[in-house]
């Protein structure tokens, strides 16, 4: 009976690994022993220039999900995969993942009753805006506290000489 396993491998190869762990598969004719090769992923809106942005992220950097009849053959297959460095588990011996793990990992938006939107940011404190909507467009800022929750940004403005903080949200500033 097929389970599914986590596999280590180097951050930022998973694409590469799942690829040629899929060739190997069919060379070597074990096809009947695996099923998927999963690399899970979440949706994720990045604020970008005050526009929203959405995109698709890694989870687990680093990490692919297999499918697979875990036996001497299919071990040794993964763990001589370039890019591999072990399928994770107690010492020598991998552990396969419970299907409540599996279900939690693959379908995320199914398993939880609200939809889990995670937003990344591309701002830093100290960095000069320009702000583009609201009373005080067109000028220019310093950022002084970044609120990712809430979507918003403390910033100073010099208004007649004096620096004065403005509460903004992500989409009324861009970067200069």
């Amino acid at each position: 009976m097929k389970k599914w396993y986590v596999v280590n491998t180097y951050s930022g190869h998973e694409n590469k690994v799942r690829t040629t762990l899929e060739r190997r598969i069919d060379s070597m004719g074990l096809g009947r022993h695996f099923g998927e090769i999963r690399i899970p992923t979440e949706s994720v809106i990045e604020i970008k220039d005050g526009k929203k942005v959405p995109t698709v992220q890694r989870q687990f950097p680093g990490y692919v999900l297999v499918n697979m009849d875990m036996n001497d053959m299919t071990w040794q297959l993964v763990r001589q995969t370039p890019g591999v460095t072990q399928i994770v588990g107690a010492g020598e011996k991998p552990l396969a993942l419970s299907r409540a793990e599996v279900e939690r990992l693959l379908h995320p938006g199914e398993v939880e009753t609200r939809e889990k939107v995670k937003t990344t940011v591309d701002y830093q404190i100290g960095e000069t805006v320009k702000v583009i909507g609201g009373p005080l467009s067109d000028f220019t800022g310093s950022i002084s506290d970044i609120n990712v929750d809430q979507s918003r940004l403390k910033v100073l403005v010099s208004i007649f000489g004096r620096e004065t903080p403005v509460e903004l949200s992500f989409n009324q500033v861009a970067k200069l």
